[in-house]
């Protein structure tokens, strides 16, 4: 995870490369907004974006953190797994 404070990303990264990453913005101390999903062609289909979405409920459950999925991506992932809707908003 990246992030300065305000902005920030989860993401996979191998030979300085960015393959894939999430990005969020923090509205305050306790609510993150999660603006956006991207993964490289070569990885589709393995599941790399649900990865990326598991470290980022992972992190809000520690930081009690809540979360608005504005990402059409990470909206439909909440949508169909009830076992992480415990972190929205």
């Amino acid at each position: 995870m990246q992030t300065d404070g305000k902005k920030g990303a989860f993401y996979l990264e191998e030979n300085q490369k960015r393959l894939a990453e999430m990005t969020f913005t923090m509205a305050g101390e306790h609510k993150m907004i999660i603006d956006h999903t991207e993964v490289d062609e070569s990885l589709k289909g393995q599941g790399i974006g649900r990865k990326l979405l598991d470290q980022l409920v992972e992190y809000v459950r520690q930081n009690n953190i809540k979360v608005l999925p504005l990402c059409p991506y990470a909206n439909s992932v909440f949508q169909k797994d009830t076992s992480i809707r415990d972190v929205l908003l």
